[in-house]
Parts: C-alpha cells; sequence; structure tokens
C-alpha cells in the first residue's frame, strides 16, 4: 500500500512537471517567442517618380461666336459637337431688310454715276465754248488793229471768252462734287452689302461646337453668342498640384491622365504650362496639362487625374518605402542577418506612385530587408532576434 502510494505521488509530480514543461515550450513558441517579420529581398529594377494632381478638362481658346447686326435666326448648320473648319457656315439670320438696303444703295451709286456722266458732258461743252470764244475773241482783237471793226464789238467777244472761263470752273466745280457723290453711293453701297454679308455666319476658325446658345426664331443681337466654339489643339487639364511636389515638375516633363468618362484608358499629356501663383488655402498651383495628341471627344469640366513623370531611374537598387525608418536622424533600413535585425543607414533617391523608393547608398543588393510588419519596425532594437515568415 505504502508503495501505491508513493508511485501515485511520483506520478503526479511528473504530470506536473510534464504540463509545466510543455506549458514553457508553448509560451516560447507564443507569448516569448521572437516577433515573426516579413522580409524583402534587395534587387534592382526602374523606377519612375511621378506627381499627382487633379482637376478639370478646360480649353485656353474658346470662342463665342456672335453676329455683328440684329435679325431673326432663320438656319442653323451646324450643331453641339460638331467639328467645324475655318470658313464654314455654322448659321444663317433674316436678310430681307438688308437686301433692300443693299438695292436702295446700289440705285442711289446708279444715280450718282448718271449724275457723274452728265457733269464730264457739261465740262467738255464747257471747254469747248472756251475754245471757241478765245478764237473769236483773237481774231475781233486782231481786226480792232486794222480798225475793221469797232472796240465795242471786241470786248463783248471778250466777255463771252471770260464768261466761257467761267462755265469751265463751274463744270469742273460741279463734276468733283459729282465724283464725290459717286464715292459716297459706292461707300453706302459697300456698307449695305457688308451688313447683308453680316447675315452669314462663318467659323473663325478650326473647333468643336461646345454649345449652341440660339435656336431658329430667337433674335441674335451684337455680343450674344449664337455658338461656343472650343479649339482641340489647346484642351488640356487645369491640374492642382501641392506646392511640396513641384521641385521637378517643368514644362515639357511627360504626364498620364486619367479621365472620369475613362478611369482604365489613361491618355498620354505633356505639360505645357505653369501657374506663378498659388491657392494660399490649399497650398496648390495650378498645371496645365496639354493631351498628345490633342483629344477630340472630349467634355469642358470633367474631372480628371494627372500624373506627371518628373524623373526616371534605369536598373537602381529598390525597396517598398513602408521599409524605410528613422533612427537618430537617419533614414535606414533593418535588415535580417542569422536571425537577428541589424539597422542600416542608407541615403533614398526617388519615389515612385507603386511604393517604392531608391536607395542611392548603404545597400550592395542581396540583402534581406525587413518590411513589416507596421508599425513595430519603428519599435525594433539593433541584434533584436526575430523570425522571418
Amino acid at each position: 500500500m505504502e508503495l501505491s502510494r508513493r508511485m501515485r505521488r511520483i506520478g503526479g509530480w511528473l504530470l506536473w512537471v510534464l504540463v509545466l514543461a510543455a506549458a514553457g515550450a508553448l509560451l516560447k513558441k507564443t507569448v516569448l517567442a521572437p516577433p515573426q517579420v516579413t522580409t524583402v529581398c534587395v534587387e534592382r529594377g526602374e523606377l519612375t517618380a511621378q506627381v499627382y494632381g487633379n482637376g478639370t478638362v478646360e480649353a485656353k481658346v474658346v470662342v463665342a461666336v456672335s453676329a455683328t447686326i440684329t435679325a431673326r435666326v432663320v438656319e442653323l448648320a451646324v450643331d453641339q459637337g460638331n467639328q467645324v473648319k475655318a470658313g464654314q457656315l455654322l448659321a444663317r439670320l433674316e436678310e430681307d431688310d438688308f437686301r433692300q438696303q443693299e438695292e436702295l444703295a446700289r440705285a442711289g451709286l446708279e444715280r450718282a454715276t448718271a449724275g457723274l456722266d452728265v457733269e464730264e458732258a457739261n465740262l467738255r461743252k464747257a471747254r469747248a465754248n472756251l475754245v471757241l470764244a478765245d478764237k473769236n475773241a483773237q481774231r475781233f482783237q486782231a481786226l480792232v488793229a486794222k480798225d475793221l471793226v469797232s472796240r465795242i464789238e471786241a470786248e463783248q467777244y471778250e466777255n463771252m471768252s471770260a464768261v466761257a472761263k467761267a462755265e469751265v470752273s463751274r463744270s469742273q466745280a460741279a463734276l468733283d462734287a459729282a465724283r464725290k457723290d459717286q464715292a459716297a453711293s459706292q461707300a453706302g453701297l459697300g456698307f449695305a452689302q457688308s451688313r447683308r454679308a453680316d447675315t452669314l455666319i462663318y467659323a473663325p476658325q478650326d473647333g468643336v461646337i461646345i454649345s449652341r446658345d440660339l435656336e431658329l426664331g430667337d433674335t441674335a443681337t451684337p455680343g450674344l453668342p449664337i455658338f461656343t466654339l472650343a479649339d482641340p489643339r489647346t484642351v488640356w487639364v487645369k491640374a492642382n498640384v501641392d506646392e511640396a511636389q513641384l521641385a521637378l515638375v517643368a514644362v515639357g516633363k511627360e504626364a498620364l491622365i486619367t479621365l472620369r468618362s475613362a478611369s482604365g484608358k489613361p491618355f498620354p499629356g505633356q505639360v505645357a504650362r505653369l501657374g506663378r501663383q498659388s491657392d494660399r488655402a490649399t497650398e496648390e498651383l495650378e498645371v496645365d496639362v496639354a493631351f498628345t495628341p490633342p483629344l477630340n471627344d472630349f467634355r469642358l469640366g470633367e474631372q480628371s487625374d494627372v500624373l506627371i513623370a518628373v524623373a526616371s531611374r534605369q536598373a537602381v537598387l529598390k525597396v517598398p518605402t513602408a521599409a524605410l525608418v528613422r533612427r537618430d536622424g537617419k533614414r535606414g533600413l533593418w535588415l535580417l542577418d542569422a536571425g537577428k535585425v541589424h539597422f542600416q543607414a542608407v541615403t533614398v533617391g526617388i519615389e515612385d506612385r507603386q511604393g517604392y523608393s531608391e536607395i542611392v547608398s548603404g545597400l550592395n543588393g542581396g540583402e534581406q530587408v525587413v518590411a513589416g510588419p507596421l508599425p513595430a519596425i519603428d519599435k525594433f532594437t539593433d541584434s533584436m532576434p526575430v523570425r522571418a515568415k
């Protein structure tokens, strides 16, 4: 009996020892175990740094096509969305009043031309009479010298010559006035023709009709748009870019434009112009990014996203940006070696939109870099044991 009791005691103690051993082993593998980390191998690859901006599609050149006269719209040859060429007929206005004014001006010109012809004939007649009167005066002057006619009779012919000279002067003045009347009538006809021509509205340049602002029967007035025309060559995205990202943004930099209506299809672009005044509230600057080639199917005001390629590197060492930490004022990485982590200071270059950063110096390639878990890596210490997943 005594032996049996002793065996039971020993068995109980052994059970407790086994339980404690199992608990210790479990604690080492769980609570007391080194933390698990995710690592990546440092490799070489391509990096492209991009600056993000969002904005809307706008056009630099937007022309309001309006009439220069007041008249009713009787024909509209194009509609919103149509492509037009310079000189193409867009609309026609009522021309009845202007046609009558042109006919009246033409009749006035014909009357002035006829009056000019009369005055030219009168001048020729006056000049012919002057020639005859001068000859008679000279002949009678010679006869007076020979005492063949009286002095009074000769003076009568001299007076007739003076009257003929005055008539020539009068006819010349009348002719000058008739010419001026004809010129005024010609100008009046040209003005009437121009006003009638203004009833035809033509495209001032190539472009796309953005809006049709009047309909048939509406009255067009000077300054009131009939159409709004945009030049596709000047359509771009007015993007707002954070001031902190502007250092490498310059005119000519390539970009990708994504429209809200075609989110899966980026369009190539190029920085065309940089603003000179930032928004004081948002601390953003306007950057104009043009489509290359020009976009024909566009909607002004459409929301857009822009990625501007500001720098590109080939075959550079790169690591996940999230793996970078700061220690003692230096940026660096935790390298895994023989189950322990070691801090390595590095020099960082450009960063891309996919979450990778260029390592300019500090690494040779092939190292195992701790990339997670976040944010636990910020609390690591040198030679701290870890377990790689």
